[in-house]
């Protein structure tokens, strides 16, 4: 039973076999009671035959004929027989057909009264009635009349052996019916195998066949998995790329400290530890970010504002020569739901092209509206619109003339499509980029 095809056919089978069972008890038992319906009325109308045939002699009282309509009465054992009762409970006439047999255990009844059944191999009828003779007396006589039930149960039998030959070949023909309908309706998943195959062949990349409605949300996840699992070979190719861009801001910061000679030894050493902490905690974040295949949201939210002036201090340190000046209004309730780390490289990647870019200035804003929207501006030369795809492919960069290696933009971006955001570019007031940063409430998990 490993196959879902048995199953049903075995399920639809067993339904299939009670249905027709409760169907033929039910013809078989109607059949039966019209058949002993149609049997009483039958006798009913013998006696009714018998009382017509019934004279009276001269006292004005009932005399049975010696020949009868029926010719069957008048033949002994012919299946068919009939006695009177008197008032008294004496056989007041008997048909030449019982010669032989008697009738027993029958009452005498009121005049009205009439009995239907069954009595050994015999079906019995009974009726009272009330003869009044000359002098205006009433007699009771109880009219029996009796047939063998040999042709009843014969014509029950023949109904039920026709009844069983017609469910029996029309409980085949379902049943093939059945088979061909299951196989019809199973075939959408033996072509999800087929498609698996090819997939696993090299021959197709996705799920794209027409599927039935019930099975569009296996494709659907199937699909999913199946990106999902190209988007982790993509994450572990390019892991690289990301931990030397992410080393970068950091390494020219200490390279900034080791040069700077305004510096003690002991703040170079305090500089350099802190440094190297985050370099060990960007390894370690990105090799994280190399091994799983999704994120949870059931993390504690992340302040923005103390983590923005953090990288506005490491950053006005290395770019010191450009004399930034920044513009931070950042909401003290601006939190970000998500991983620290991803939010930390997130706003280094961008924050640095501002610092990088720009002339003079570098804003930022943050709030919280419906989930957490960013905003980061610079007054440098900005990017047309026409370059902003083009930009945010790995390896792109607006400027060539500026030393990078052209993924912060696309590692950004991976970021913000990781937790199911989005982020848009524009022109800044002061003429250079805008990036607007949207995530939602509850962050998608995962690529």
């Amino acid at each position: 039973m490993n196959s879902i095809h048995s199953r049903l056919l075995l399920a639809a089978t067993l339904v299939l076999a009670a249905f027709l069972l409760a169907v033929a008890v039910a013809l078989e038992q109607g059949f039966r009671a019209a058949a002993e319906k149609a049997e009483k009325e039958k006798l009913q109308s013998v006696i009714y035959g018998l009382l017509a045939a019934a004279k009276v002699d001269e006292q004005g009282s009932m005399v049975m004929p010696d020949n009868l309509p029926e010719p069957r009465f008048s033949r002994p054992d012919s299946g068919l027989y009939a006695q009177v009762l008197a008032d008294e409970g004496k056989i007041f006439w008997r048909s030449p057909s019982m010669l032989g047999r008697s009738l027993t255990g029958i009452r005498v009844m009121s005049p009205g009264e009439v009995f239907f059944g069954r009595q050994g191999p015999l079906f019995l009828h009974a009726q009272g009635i009330g003869w009044e003779d000359d002098r205006g007396e009433t007699r009771r006589y109880t009219y029996v009349v009796a047939e063998d039930a040999a042709a009843f149960e014969a014509q029950v039998q023949a109904f039920r052996l026709s009844l069983w030959s017609w469910l029996g070949g029309m409980a085949l023909v379902l049943l093939l019916a059945q088979g061909v309908i299951l196989r019809w309706g199973l075939r959408p998943l033996r072509q999800v195998e087929k498609d698996l195959e090819a997939i696993r062949e090299g021959l197709h990349s996705r799920l794209e066949g027409r599927y039935p409605q019930e099975l569009k949300g296996l494709v659907s996840s199937l699909n999913s998995l199946m990106a999902h699992s190209r988007a982790v070979q993509e994450r572990y190719r390019t892991s690289l790329d990301d931990l030397a861009h992410s080393l970068k801001t950091p390494m020219a910061y200490l390279k900034a400290v080791v040069h700077d000679g305004s510096l003690s030894c002991e703040q170079v050493r305090k500089i350099a530890d802190e440094q190297l902490q985050r370099l060990d905690h960007i390894v370690q974040h990105q090799l994280r970010r190399a091994a799983v295949s999704a994120r949870s949201t059931l993390v504690s939210p992340v302040t923005l504002a103390p983590l923005v002036q953090r990288l506005l201090a490491t950053l006005e340190k290395i770019y010191a020569e450009k004399g930034i000046r920044t513009e931070v209004h950042v909401d003290s309730n601006a939190v970000f739901r998500g991983d620290e780390a991803d939010l930390m490289e997130l706003l280094g990647n961008l924050l640095e092209n501002a610092f990088k870019y720009g002339h003079s200035r570098v804003g930022v804003r943050a709030w919280n509206r419906n989930g957490l929207r960013l905003v980061i501006e610079d007054d440098g030369p900005g990017i047309e619109a026409e370059n902003w795809p083009r930009v945010l492919e790995r390896g792109q960069r607006a400027d060539e003339k500026i030393a990078g290696q052209g993924i912060g933009l696309t590692v950004a971006r991976e970021i913000v499509s990781l937790y199911g955001g989005s982020m848009e570019a524009g022109v800044s007031e002061a003429g250079g980029l805008r990036l607007d940063i949207y995530f939602p409430e509850k962050p998608a998990s995962g690529f």
